[in-house]
């Protein structure tokens, strides 16, 4: 069957919305398309479907999208190695959305070249029940140090045998260099698995980078596939890393509710917040290390995390604990997802080390409930509806622990039938456990009805796919569209 990989000069290079771009343009020309990476690294992970015994997977988020982009559930085929750090040197092992440890940089490194033949076998499933398979990279193929047992970049693409399309950011400047760079250090082999570049990103006049384009087929011998614009639609799109919201840290100014959400160093699943940043009615913005919590907020998120016993402490580094009960004094309130619910309450414990050192610690003390993060990781999507309004909620878990105390009495939402999270008694401090919480138009209307906003009433998953479209649009002009269909082996 016919396969194409996207590999890039290096991370951020829009490898992610280029696959789920192109999965659209192929799906609509009516391809059965599936996404593949062979191996992820991202806090930002979704949850799959169940699977026969009943229980669902985690994957990286941007494989969810690329699957939606095909019009398909996303499976753990689709992602079959995914890495969630932990620490600078650390980092959960889930291999087909199964956890499968901690490990260490340099212990990974060792043992990765292991992973190949579980990374090949969910790639021939895919292919095995699709006309065409879309293949991501994971950073950049030049970086050579990293070129023994890589299962992510050249080594799947030489062991797959699927031909590669090598990307480059001009936005980032020295887009020449990089992709004539990539050219010089790949060893022969590596370097004949390049059937052509793309270039993306670009501002301006395109025919101002004519006599670049030409120098790079000159310099490479690579085939032009063709340059994309600056992708504005890419902003509707769930971002997989975390380095993008260095970018946007402040919301728009003048609005009415203000939302501030802290970034954690562990932050995950960051893009639960996406639809509020589309909200007319509301100033949200991510907070960054180092400057105070907005006096002025009118409701503060403590996001997920993946590491919460640590991400607690550096929330207290920077004051912020400080910040939130200041800013409950004054009547504020506070909402905690996942790892930000746990947080809220009085302790949080964690006996076995399933989130780094063993240990415990206080929590904020702002709900009335204690947690122990042990068992089995939870994984799966849910449907209910809140407490407070009766409005439809949905989405899914992806967390380890279990949380008890007085304030569960007062549920935040029914979740399949059942309380879940917990409120304090004046309901201005909430916590769930529940992801995509703002994703549904109802649920979202709801909850900005409480702070005195109104919502713009669209659906997450509607915004995304109308996105994804004008996207696919542009490529489909952009891009040599049938030179990528021979490459694969489509034509």
């Amino acid at each position: 069957m016919a396969a194409l990989m996207i590999q890039g000069c290096g991370s951020d290079v829009g490898k992610s919305v280029l696959v789920a771009g192109l999965c659209r343009v192929f799906a609509n020309r009516g391809l059965t398309v599936r996404p593949f990476k062979p191996q992820n690294m991202s806090n930002n992970a979704a949850v799959t479907a169940p699977d026969a015994e009943g229980r669902g997977g985690e994957i990286g988020r941007a494989q969810a999208l690329q699957a939606a982009a095909c019009r398909t559930p996303p499976t753990v085929d689709m992602n079959p190695v995914l890495l969630k750090p932990q620490s600078d040197t650390g980092a959960q092992l889930v291999v087909r959305g199964r956890v499968e440890g901690v490990w260490q940089a340099a212990g990974y490194q060792a043992r990765k070249a292991a992973l190949l033949d579980v990374v090949l076998e969910s790639f021939r499933r895919l292919q095995a029940e699709a006309d065409l398979v879309i293949v991501e990279g994971a950073g950049s193929p030049a970086e050579t140090n990293l070129r023994a047992g890589d299962i992510a970049n050249m080594g799947f693409a030489r062991a797959a045998n699927v031909p590669v399309a090598l990307v480059g950011d001009i936005d980032r400047g020295h887009v020449i260099a990089a992709l004539v760079g990539a050219h010089a250090v790949l060893d022969l082999e590596d370097r004949a698995m390049i059937k052509g570049f793309l270039i993306n990103k670009f501002r301006g006049d395109p025919a101002l980078f004519d006599e670049g384009r030409t120098e790079i087929v000159r310099r490479t011998g690579w085939a032009d596939l063709g340059m994309a614009p600056w992708l504005a639609d890419a902003r509707a799109l769930p971002a997989e890393d975390a380095v993008v919201l260095d970018r946007a840290a402040q919301g728009g100014a003048g609005r009415r509710v203000r939302i501030a959400v802290p970034m954690l160093s562990r932050i995950a699943n960051f893009d639960d917040f996406d639809p509020l940043r589309h909200e007319p009615g509301v100033d949200f913005g991510f907070v960054p290390p180092g400057q105070a919590l907005p006096g002025d907020a009118d409701l503060i998120i403590l996001p997920g995390t993946k590491a919460t016993l640590a991400d607690l402490a550096f929330l207290r580094a920077q004051g912020w604990d400080v910040d939130i009960k200041a800013h409950v004094r004054r009547g504020g309130r506070v909402l905690g997802i996942c790892g930000g619910y746990q947080m809220l309450g009085r302790r949080i414990s964690d006996p076995d080390g399933a989130e780094g050192p063993p240990g415990s610690a206080p929590g904020l003390g702002l709900l009335d409930v204690d947690t122990v993060l042990a068992g089995d990781k939870v994984l799966r999507r849910v449907e209910g509806e809140l407490t407070s309004s009766g409005a439809a909620v949905g989405g899914y878990e992806i967390h380890i622990g279990v949380t008890e105390g007085p304030d569960t009495a007062r549920p935040f939402a029914r979740i399949d039938g059942r309380p879940h999270g917990a409120a304090s008694a004046d309901g201005r401090i909430s916590g769930a456990y529940v992801h995509g919480l703002f994703d549904q138009a109802e649920a979202r209307a709801a909850l900005l009805a409480e702070l005195g906003a109104v919502s713009d009433g669209v659906d997450q998953t509607a915004r995304v796919d109308q996105a994804l479209d004008r996207i696919a649009a542009v490529l489909e002009t952009h891009f040599d569209i049938k030179a990528l269909e021979r490459i694969a082996g489509l034509t």
